[in-house]
């Protein structure tokens, strides 16, 4: 795939993008092209994930989409991410960051962001899953919003359309439970979640802001 070069100035780093219609804003540099999953691996239950009218849709059997492409080597640290997302009734998903691929399975490594107004499930949207999370919902059903999420160091913020929701930092020589080892910071990759076969969510505008380390 041909590339061309950015030249961003404050702070002047290098960006590679590909020869999609897209231009780095300010930073922001989009990782999904809209039309298709390049640049993105699921292992198991592939099918769960289609591309629709420019979303990325995540519905079937439980399977995680990974980012794989050429942006940061997909290894990011210190960022910023945004997504638009909706939601359908009764949904759960998520977004996973500091990760790494996994065939099968919850991915073991890494935090998840929430997804989910109207699951059973009572972490709600914006939720640091399990560590730090939101039982208010924020947003509704069948309505489009932004979920973003801000990582520098230990520190860690979520937002929803632009309201804060968490603030986390995590400690030093953190220990979680175990079976959760590798809820902690570290460096990785996103996932996007496919729950189960009664969640449909829709994800677009997928965009990332690599911060300095």
């Amino acid at each position: 795939m041909r590339k061309i070069i950015y030249w961003c100035s404050l702070p002047l780093c290098l960006l590679l993008v590909s020869l999609s219609g897209h231009t780095p804003q300010d930073g922001w540099v989009p990782l999904f092209d809209g039309k298709t999953l390049t640049n993105w691996k699921v292992g198991e239950n592939a099918n769960t994930f289609s591309v629709e009218n420019g979303t990325i849709v995540a519905h079937g059997p439980t399977a995680h989409l990974f980012y794989t492409g050429d942006v940061h080597q997909h290894n990011f640290k210190n960022f910023e991410f945004k997504a638009d997302v909706m939601t359908t009734p009764g949904s759960n998903s998520g977004i996973y960051f500091h990760t790494e691929y996994q065939e099968s399975s919850w991915p073991k490594k890494g935090y998840e962001v929430q997804v989910n107004n109207s699951h059973t499930d009572w972490r709600r949207t914006g939720s640091l899953y399990a560590v730090q999370d939101v039982k208010e919902v924020y947003v509704k059903d069948n309505e489009w919003f932004t979920e973003s999420f801000k990582v520098e160091g230990k520190h860690v913020t979520v937002k929803i359309n632009d309201k804060t929701v968490v603030d986390y930092t995590e400690p030093d020589n953190v220990k979680r439970d175990a079976g959760s080892e590798g809820r902690v910071l570290s460096s990785g990759t996103f996932a996007l979640q496919g729950h189960d076969p009664n969640s449909k969510v829709y994800f677009k505008n997928i965009m990332v802001k690599v911060l300095p380390d």
